[in-house]
């Protein structure tokens, strides 16, 4: 799976946010969901969590990411 990029812009409330979603693996055969999230344009912050297998992963990604759509991000 490739890196979800979700965005959310409001023109009038000057909010211009991104929050990315990726899944990559670690050296010890193990998966880290990486969330990067921050202002469109400048540099985010980044959070990593590691799951021992791919599956429990996937799932962390997709509730994060039904989380964010909840939020307004697209």
């Amino acid at each position: 799976m490739t890196a979800l990029m979700l965005t959310r812009i409001d023109d009038r409330r000057n909010m211009a946010r991104f929050y990315k979603l990726d899944i990559q693996p670690t050296l010890f055969g193990e998966c880290s969901l990486v969330r990067e999230w921050g202002r469109i344009g400048r540099a985010g912050t980044v959070r990593i969590e590691t799951y021992r297998s791919r599956g429990a992963a996937d799932i962390a990604m997709v509730s994060n990411w039904a989380r964010k759509l909840k939020c307004g991000y697209r």
